[in-house]
């Protein structure tokens, strides 16, 4: 008979006495602690104290710049972050990036060789071999120098600067405070993450960076505090700046099966030109190795170029924001798009060849942003793929810059932050794929990686769980 108190089902549900196995299972189980400590929480904070910090420091660095723009081609005082293009120079414009050159080749050789470049392989390097222990100089040996180099007319972005310098601050507080080498890690790449926020209000994107050229690793005791300087970074801008897309454009719609399919083969085709760009520009690099002048004026030399193609298309000069704006904005023809493609990687290829100080983000993403709204236009002739040259526009500057760095996820996310567009995530991921696999087969290191893989360092390609 069926006991009325306890159905079966309730009878179930009583839990039973433990059996002597159980019991000692049990006692032989490792004991239970939380996943993570006080020690992560403070630095937590301390991330949060170095994004704002940095949130600062990406300011100050585009009034810098802005600056010695402002009285290198418009000769007036002023902090306001201002295009080259529209000076009245003429000719002598041509001399500008000679004489930053001059002064960032001066700096390198008796403040710091490692302000050559565009600071993330740098900092990659100081992370796989030196514990992530950066020289303090470098917390302003590094902006410094990029800003005379982009105010002089020097075809960079901001952001890697900033990001260099992030990272710099980062490891410097790690080296003035008690904490394992991880941490100074941990902290170097949050620095890192806080400068592309508050350049770009992505902090996604920031993080995601951080992971895949920086960290090398997935962790909640890294990614943590990374992402917690990454949010208050942007936080800085938002209060410095204002919110909104730093790349507005006309809103997209969703795409056609047969447009994704378009733009899927699309970022294969920018995965070659990215490959072929890091070729190029580290062919040019070993150029200069071969001449017989000391390595001091070569940023000189490559500013001689950088002017002369500057003097025949202004719009080169300078970080050149208005130029991605321009592009997937739709302001600019075929011919425009091709000729800004051309000179703009003509003169950002020898200017880091050469050796000077400057980014890679916004070079790559003008580049790619130029070719892949030229490619766009010439799909849109064909309706029945309902190709958006807008939305190609988009795909030329993600897909470039996965090509050339191998930074997948960074690259799909960071062109949706900055333009607020969700309906060019998928797209943006499927091509992104694309041109990581195309790199992938074609070339060993990349755009990143190649410099510091001279030199004999290992770089990490995959994440793996760890042991132990």
């Amino acid at each position: 008979m069926t006991d009325p108190l306890h159905t079966p089902h309730d009878r179930a549900a009583i839990p039973l006495a433990p059996s002597l196995d159980q019991s000692l299972a049990d006692a032989h189980m490792p004991t239970r602690l939380p996943l993570l400590g006080t020690r992560i929480l403070r630095i937590g904070a301390l991330a949060i104290l170095l994004g704002l910090f940095v949130g600062v420091i990406a300011r100050l660095l585009t009034m810098l710049i802005g600056l010695v723009t402002n009285l290198a081609f418009h000769q007036t005082w002023s902090t306001a972050f201002s295009a080259p293009a529209g000076h009245r120079l003429g000719a002598w414009v041509i001399l500008m990036p000679v004489l930053g050159g001059l002064v960032v080749g001066a700096m390198a050789r008796w403040g710091s060789r490692a302000i050559r470049g565009h600071g993330i392989p740098e900092a990659m390097e100081q992370v796989l071999t030196n514990e992530s222990r950066i020289p303090a100089r470098m917390t302003w040996l590094k902006p410094v120098s990029s800003a005379i180099a982009i105010g002089t007319g020097g075809p960079f972005g901001a952001e890697g600067p900033i990001i260099a310098t992030g990272g710099a601050v980062g490891s410097l507080l790690g080296q003035r405070l008690t904490v394992t080498a991880d941490e100074r890690k941990t902290l170097l790449a949050a620095g890192a993450a806080a400068g592309m926020a508050a350049v770009f209000s992505a902090p996604v994107a920031a993080v995601l960076l951080s992971i895949e050229l920086l960290l090398f690793e997935r962790r909640a005791r890294s990614l943590l505090p990374v992402a917690l300087a990454a949010v208050t970074g942007t936080g800085v801008r938002f209060l410095l700046e204002g919110p909104g897309p730093v790349f507005p454009m006309p809103e997209l719609a969703p795409v056609t099966p047969l447009a994704l399919i378009a733009y899927a083969v699309l970022g294969l085709v920018m995965g070659v030109a990215g490959v072929l760009i890091t070729r190029l520009t580290y062919g040019i690099e070993d150029a200069f190795e071969k001449l017989p002048i000391h390595w001091m004026w070569w940023p000189a030399l490559g500013g001689l170029v950088v002017g002369a193609v500057g003097y025949a298309m202004p719009a080169t000069l300078g970080v050149g924001y208005d130029n991605i704006t321009a592009v997937i904005s739709g302001q600019l023809g075929l011919a425009a798009m091709a000729m800004l493609a051309f000179a703009k990687l003509v003169s950002w290829s020898v200017a880091l060849g050469s050796g000077t100080s400057g980014g890679t983000l916004a070079p790559l993403f003008t580049i790619g942003g130029a070719l892949g709204g030229v490619c766009g236009l010439l799909l849109a002739a064909w309706p029945p793929l309902h190709v958006d040259p807008h939305m190609a526009a988009l795909i030329g500057m993600a897909a470039l810059f996965a090509g050339a760095s191998r930074a997948l996820m960074t690259s799909a996310v960071f062109v949706f932050e900055t333009t607020m567009q969700p309906h060019a995530l998928l797209p943006l991921l499927g091509a992104c794929t694309m041109a990581y696999i195309v790199s992938g087969l074609m070339m060993r290191h990349t755009i990143m990686t190649e410099k510091i893989a001279r030199r004999g360092v290992h770089v990490p390609t995959d994440f793996v769980a760890e042991r132990g």
